[in-house]
């Protein structure tokens, strides 16, 4: 079943690197209609956060199914895999080589799939829990650095040996991203703080987003910029990562609507959603245009989203159940 929503068309964009660090370089269309299409995934039990794959496919976790599902885009149509019992995949992000990485918000592991084989295996945190929450990989597909939101920490796994190293902070670690210098930032929600690791020191240094504040999400762009939804005051805001400040807040049109995903396409637009109003959008940071896409759906719940190789924006929609797609 599909829905569809126009807007007017959106001017060119170049073809940059940037996004959430997510293994696949976000693109940017010439031209972006803001046609919206959706389609029910088979196993709507609070699928959420897409992850593009090399060759075009968009894995989603099925948190309560305990399933990873891809949708292949040319066919449209959906493939399963069922995970270890118990595993209850909060994130996922597919690697240059076709491996989905999951964070095992149930039994506090990593997940490693092969979508060609079907083998499944998991990495035990070394505390045995804290809800492994978001995750991203470094570009040599080394590390993969994820949030543990219930055991406050910040941890890293090493791809090829399943090691993992974890590294206490405080606040619910939630959205987290890589800067343009190999620094892990991290929301810490339930502190109004970013934080900031250096991985080659392990200090820890953080960024006070404001009261009330509560960072949800963020994401690298291609300028070295990291853009934070700001979850409690309904506003997006730009963060110098090397200056450790926030350099400019925007408030978003729904007013205090929950501000969730936000992510960066390959000309430097910034895409967010604000969850209560089932709206997308689209920041121009040169001109601070903004541009609404008003879902077809109601009661979406887009947790995460990201943009493909081509410049389109996915999302899932954890409530209805409802993989979409902007372009």
């Amino acid at each position: 079943m599909k829905a569809f929503v126009w807007l007017l068309s959106l001017v060119p964009l170049a073809a940059l690197a940037g996004g959430s660090n997510y293994g696949i370089a976000p693109g940017a269309r010439p031209t972006l209609a803001g046609k919206v299409t959706e389609w029910p995934v088979p196993t709507p039990r609070f699928a959420r956060d897409p992850a593009p794959a090399p060759d075009g496919s968009i894995f989603i976790s099925v948190m309560s199914g305990n399933k990873v599902a891809r949708f292949d885009p040319k066919t449209q149509a959906f493939k399963e895999w069922d995970l270890a019992p118990g595993h209850r995949p909060h994130g996922v992000l597919v690697d240059k080589s076709g491996i989905a990485w999951t964070t095992g918000n149930g039994n506090g592991t990593i997940g490693r799939l092969d979508p060609r084989t079907g083998e499944f295996r998991e990495f035990k945190t070394p505390s045995g829990g804290g809800g492994p929450h978001t995750l991203v990989i470094t570009d040599d597909q080394s590390t993969i650095w994820f949030t543990m939101q219930s055991g406050n920490k910040v941890a890293s796994l090493d791809t090829k040996t399943g090691a993992i190293r974890e590294y206490p902070t405080s606040g619910g670690p939630y959205g987290i991203a890589l800067d343009k210098a190999g620094n892990v930032w991290f929301c810490r929600m339930g502190d109004n703080k970013m934080g900031k690791l250096d991985p080659r020191t392990g200090q820890m240094s953080e960024v006070d987003m404001g009261r009330g504040s509560r960072p949800r999400r963020v994401a690298a762009a291609p300028d070295g910029m990291l853009w934070v939804t700001l979850y409690g005051n309904g506003r997006l805001a730009k963060l110098d990562p090397a200056a450790m400040k926030v350099v400019k807040t925007y408030d978003l049109p729904g007013g205090n609507a929950g501000p969730y995903a936000v992510t960066v396409d390959g000309g430097g637009m910034v895409w967010a959603n604000e969850i209560n109003t089932d709206t997308v959008v689209r920041l121009d940071p040169k001109t601070g245009e903004m541009r609404v896409v008003k879902l077809p759906s109601s009661n979406v719940g887009i947790r995460k989203m990201i943009v493909d190789a081509s410049g389109r924006l996915w999302y899932m929609g954890s409530h209805n159940g409802r993989l979409g797609v902007v372009e």
